[in-house]
């Protein structure tokens, strides 16, 4: 890719950036369902013309803005660990759960799940995700190698650390990230002994 590509890139990528804030925004302010691709461009500062470009619609943008912030959140859960190595949970610290800090550093994105009238499919991706995590890329060793059902163990642990994440961003994120981790690296010792990270990821 020459320079005069990458630039385009680039742009393309801010443009995209500031219609995707914009709906954020947006839905905070007025619900989604009131959103109009107007509404959208006049926040943004852009003409309907630059988001045709983009987007057909207010319904691809917003399908855009979802499926990019959950693969971030699919990407960020395995950039502690490498593959297929073997993690004790008693020796895990703050950067071993950077899923968290994604989702703190995105925390305007995740926020929309306070909201009612908020980005279509949200409520039920968002969790979706994070058991798809737990089944595509870890390998769990019970304690004392309890026999369990891992189907059951995956989803018991990926929903209730779903509502641990959704109260500590309906609380406004009052509690650190920090402390937060380390209230879950506490609960994952009392179940987990060990755990291995797979990278299956398409190269």
């Amino acid at each position: 890719m020459n320079n005069e590509q990458t630039m385009k890139y680039q742009r393309q990528n801010r443009t995209k950036a500031h219609l995707r804030d914009a709906l954020i925004e947006l839905i905070k302010e007025k619900g989604y369902h009131s959103v109009t691709v107007k509404d959208i461009v006049d926040y943004a500062a852009y003409n309907r013309s630059t988001f045709y470009i983009h987007y057909t619609d207010k319904i691809e943008l917003a399908e855009d803005l979802l499926v990019s912030m959950l693969q971030g959140l699919e990407a960020s859960a395995g950039k502690p660990y490498v593959s297929g190595q073997k993690v004790y949970t008693a020796k895990l610290d703050a950067p071993s759960f950077n899923i968290v800090s994604y989702i703190y550093t995105n925390r305007n994105f995740f926020t929309l799940i306070n909201y009612d009238d908020t980005l279509p499919g949200l409520h039920t991706r968002f969790p979706q995700t994070i058991l798809i995590i737990y089944k595509k890329h870890f390998i769990f060793e019970t304690i004392n190698n309890i026999p369990v059902n891992m189907e059951y163990f995956k989803r018991y642990t990926a929903y209730g650390f779903y509502g641990l994440l959704q109260n500590w961003i309906q609380n406004g994120f009052k509690e650190t990230p920090e402390n937060f981790i380390q209230e879950v690296i506490n609960l994952t010792k009392t179940h987990i002994y060990s755990f291995k990270y797979i990278d299956n990821t398409p190269t």
